[in-house]
This record gives C-alpha cells, sequence and structure tokens, in this order.
C-alpha cells in the first residue's frame, strides 16, 4: 500500500461531504494477523448489520507486517483504512483480538482474545528467550501503555481468567468482562449442520473424517513431524477414512501459501483435503470423526465440541490451567507401532469427559457471548441495542484448496 495514500472514507472533518449515512457511529476494526481477523468476524458479525453502525478495517503498518494480512482483510471486502489514516482519527470503538498496536490507535477499545485461553501452553512466549517468569495473555505489559490500561473492555473467556488477571494486571480487573468464548459458541450454534460440512468435503456416511490439526513454531505438530499428513493418509484405508489437514494461519502467513502446497503436494495427491488459512476450519472440526492434534487451540475447540482427540506432539509440560494442558491430561499420544484405526477407537472411550473438562477450560458462559459482548459494544457506542437477539451467524461450509501446481 502506498503510505502517503488517504482514503475518502466516512471518516474525517470533511466526511460529511461525502457520506450516504450521516451520523454513523465509526468502529475500527483492527487486524494485525489473519489469527485476529478471523476471530473478529465473529465479533463484528453481532453489529455490522446495525444502519447507525459503520465498520473501518485497517492493517497496521509499522516495522514489520505478518505475510498474507492484507490479502485477507481485502478478501472481507470491507472498507480498508490505511494505517496512517486510522490512528489519525478517533473512533466510537476499536475492536481488537491482539495486543499488538494498541497505543497507537485511538477511541474506546474492545479486546478479547485470539486462541482459546489466556493461559498460554508454553511457560515462555516464543520472543522470551531465556526469559524466568511464565508469560500469559493478561500480562502488564500487554494491556497497559505508560501506566494507562489499553483495552476500555477486556473480554475474558472464564472465571478463572479473572483470577489470572488480578494476579498479572491488578489494574485492569475493573475494566474485565467474563463473556465466554465467541469461537465456541459459534461452533456449537452450528453443530446441526455437520452433515452439511461433511457433504462439503465430499466425506460419503461409511467414511470417518480425520483431522491433522497442527499450530505454528518448531514444537508444532507439523513442525516436528513434516511428513505426519502423508504417513496418516498412508495408513489409513481411502475407503474408509477421509483425511484433512488444518494448520494455524501463521504456518502459512511465514512459509507462503505456495510453499505449504508444495510441501503437501504429495499427501493431496494421495486424497489429504487442506483446510485454507482463516476459513473453513471450524466447519472441519464440526465434521471431523477423530482428530490428530497438539497443543494448539484448534485441537482443543475440536476437543470441546464432543470430537476424540489423540495428540501427535507434546509441547513439554503445558502451564497449568491452560487448555493445551487440559487436552493432554485427558488424551493419548499417538503410537505409530500400533494400527490408527485401533487408537480411533481408544480415543472414542474418552471423549465424554475430555469434552466436559475442555469446555469447562475455554468458557464460563457457554452460548452467551454473543448476547455479553453485543451488550458492551453498545455501551462504548452509547447507542441502544438492538430489540433482536444477539445471534452468531452459522460457520459457511469449508472448501479445501486445489492441489500445488507448479
Amino acid at each position: 500500500m502506498t503510505t502517503d495514500l488517504w482514503v475518502r472514507g466516512p471518516v474525517g472533518l470533511d466526511a460529511g461531504t461525502r457520506v450516504t449515512r450521516p451520523r454513523c457511529r465509526a468502529v475500527l476494526v483492527v487486524v494485525p494477523t489473519v489469527t485476529a481477523g478471523t476471530r473478529l468476524l465473529d465479533v463484528i458479525s453481532l453489529l455490522e448489520t446495525d444502519l447507525r453502525v459503520q465498520l473501518v478495517f485497517t492493517v497496521p503498518h509499522t516495522t514489520e507486517q505478518w505475510h498474507g494480512v492484507e490479502e485477507f482483510v481485502r478478501g472481507l471486502h470491507g472498507l480498508v483504512m490505511p494505517w496512517h489514516q486510522a490512528v489519525s482519527h478517533r473512533f466510537d470503538l476499536v475492536l481488537a483480538a491482539s495486543h499488538r498496536h494498541l497505543a497507537e490507535v485511538h477511541g474506546p477499545i474492545l479486546l478479547v482474545g485470539h486462541g482459546a485461553g489466556r493461559v498460554k501452553p508454553r511457560r515462555h512466549s516464543r520472543k522470551a528467550g531465556g526469559a524466568s517468569e511464565r508469560t500469559t495473555g493478561v500480562d502488564r505489559e500487554l494491556l497497559t501503555f505508560r501506566g494507562r490500561v489499553l483495552p476500555a473492555v477486556l473480554g475474558l473467556a472464564t472465571e478463572g481468567e479473572v483470577d489470572l488477571l488480578r494476579e498479572r494486571c491488578p489494574e485492569a480487573v475493573p475494566n474485565a468482562v467474563v463473556a465466554g468464548d465467541i469461537c465456541l459458541d459459534r461452533m456449537r450454534a452450528s453443530r446441526h449442520l455437520r452433515e452439511v460440512y461433511r457433504r462439503a468435503l465430499g466425506v460419503t456416511p461409511e467414511r470417518r473424517l480425520v483431522v491433522v490439526s497442527t499450530t505454528w513454531f518448531t514444537d508444532s505438530a507439523f513442525g516436528r513431524l513434516p511428513e505426519l499428513h502423508r504417513a496418516v493418509v498412508n495408513a489409513l484405508p481411502a475407503q474408509r477414512f477421509a483425511v484433512a489437514a488444518v494448520l494455524h494461519p501463521n504456518v502459512w502467513a511465514v512459509h507462503g501459501r505456495r510453499q505449504i502446497t508444495a510441501w503437501l503436494a504429495g499427501a493431496v495427491a494421495d486424497g489429504l483435503l487442506l483446510i485454507p488459512p482463516g476459513s473453513g476450519w471450524q466447519a472441519t472440526m464440526l465434521a471431523a470423526d477423530w482428530v490428530i492434534g497438539d497443543h494448539g487451540s484448534t485441537t482443543g475447540y475440536a476437543a470441546a465440541t464432543g470430537c476424540p482427540v489423540t495428540l501427535a506432539s507434546l509441547c513439554g509440560q503445558p502451564q497449568e490451567g491452560s487448555v493445551a494442558g487440559v487436552v493432554r491430561a485427558h488424551t493419548l499420544p499417538l503410537d505409530w507401532a500400533r494400527p490408527l484405526p485401533g487408537q480411533a477407537e481408544a480415543a472414542w472411550s474418552r471423549v465424554g469427559g475430555l469434552a466436559v473438562a475442555v469446555t469447562e477450560a475455554i468458557t464460563s458462559r457457554p452460548d452467551r457471548s454473543a448476547e455479553l459482548l453485543r451488550a458492551q459494544m453498545y455501551r462504548l457506542l452509547e447507542l441502544s441495542a438492538p430489540a433482536a437477539p444477539a445471534v452468531l451467524p452459522l460457520l459457511p461450509v469449508p472448501r479445501p484448496l486445489p492441489g500445488w501446481a507448479a
């Protein structure tokens, strides 16, 4: 994007000379990563149909940027404002699902998490090096700037996260609202479409769908076991099993779509269904009969919806209270010395206790995030909330990517 570009949009001193809908409340949606963007899509669905509200998207442009974010945001077909212009205006509401760049924007911020839980699976951040203190998603350094608490509303998922916040950043406790987990709620609301999602993936009733789920970084399933996808495809009879791959958006962002599809081309040729980043993974998890995963959030969400899980990779000893820790305590590790179909049956025997435990770790307000978050957004906007109940849109059908072509 040209650095001196200035979009003639619905905000600014002269906006009144060009808008068709005047006096709308302006909402800035800050998208520093695809992961944050996909979570914000759930949130904005609660207010974007309101004729009193105008959404504006922006991608932070500073010293570094994740590959593919600009493409993702422009693919949403919303009004995209350059970062330098966005930080020059005050908005009626700022929506964020990442701590990045919040000190630079102007307006009351509603901040939600972009994954399952604020207690991270690892004790230390990937960037921490030889850190001696554990890290969480509610540390003071993330939530404050020069002594000022950044979010006007900090959306937490569980009561336990409030206790963690009281320990890590007590000055932010008055701004905290336990609103549950909007991603899990949307998946729960879409469960009745399971057969629709399966048909979209080409999974016939006589076949089981196995999803290989991986987060990012070197300790992920894909980082440690790069041949995992093809090995699973080749180990399961195609007439009885279909296999899909869900990779964290950061895997695609760091390595590039062409490289990922090239690396997995052999597995795709053998039948692997490659789910694109940023869309389709939730519906794919709802369609699944078994997930082979790791410590990533996607594995946790699948477990919470009642899908059996087996872990292909472990990240050392997960932090106490993390979703990854709960998943690990209720699942078995993948064992290549045993036939995979038998391990699927073993995973099914644990699914009841797994779903209950993981759901409790992810949310204290199941199925209530829409109403709770919408109420907070309209409070910050100083508008009356719509009379109709807050309802999350059903998940769209997943569409696997085509194979790699040189």
